[in-house]
């Protein structure tokens, strides 16, 4: 596994400036931009959609990871391809076919993702882990940020890994919810690839850059 990656989430950002927030992150040191897409049925939360996405993609060429919490993704893919995602993860809980709404995310030119929420088990990967890019475990319950870390998601992390690395698999697996630099060492050392961070990074006190920077550091 190489240097763990840092996707700030701008659910923290300020929506003002959001092509601004996404230009300061990237250039402060952000592997990744995590984008949610929330609305208002899976979540209770209402973001944005494509139109906003394809507004900032041109503020910078990082990876856009589009994390869709929605109870119809399917219908959301095609807009999400075109605006310029790189990633688009759905939720385990919200598709009905998990290797249908992968096959279309791939077919759409677009890395698949799948996430799960706290309460939900890793078997419902079994079907579509090899075929991912992407897992993403939950470590809060999805649709609003500022939540805190459950601690709880460090043994799904060992898991998915441990499976991910028993067939050789190549894709990333991601924590979203509640990182800092108060605990990226632990969540790297479970497994992870990627963590998600929204208010640890644009609500840090001394900065985006020096925020991505302190997380980067504890995780390795």
């Amino acid at each position: 596994m190489g240097a763990i990656k840092v996707a700030p989430s701008v659910l923290s950002a300020d929506f003002g400036r959001l092509g601004e927030q996404i230009a300061e992150a990237a250039e402060g040191g952000a592997d990744w931009i995590h984008l949610d897409v929330m609305d208002g049925h899976f979540v209770p939360n209402l973001t944005f959609g494509a139109p906003v996405i394809a507004a900032v993609r041109r503020f910078t060429n990082v990876p856009f990871d589009v994390h869709v919490m929605a109870a119809n993704p399917d219908v959301l893919i095609p807009a999400l391809a075109d605006a310029g995602a790189d990633y688009i993860t759905v939720h385990a809980e919200a598709v009905t076919d998990l290797s249908q709404t992968v096959g279309l995310i791939r077919s759409a030119g677009v890395k698949p993702g799948v996430a799960i929420s706290p309460d939900t088990p890793v078997s419902v990967l079994d079907e579509v882990l090899g075929d991912l890019d992407l897992v993403v475990v939950m470590s809060v319950y999805p649709g609003f940020g500022g939540q805190s870390f459950i601690s709880g998601a460090l043994g799904k992390i060992r898991q998915i890994r441990n499976r991910l690395d028993a067939m050789d698999s190549t894709a990333e697996l991601e924590v979203d919810g509640g990182i800092s630099a108060a605990n990226s060492g632990e969540v790297a050392c479970a497994g992870a690839s990627v963590l998600v961070a929204g208010s640890a990074v644009y609500g840090a006190p001394d900065g985006v850059a020096a925020a991505i920077a302190a997380i980067k550091a504890t995780a390795s």
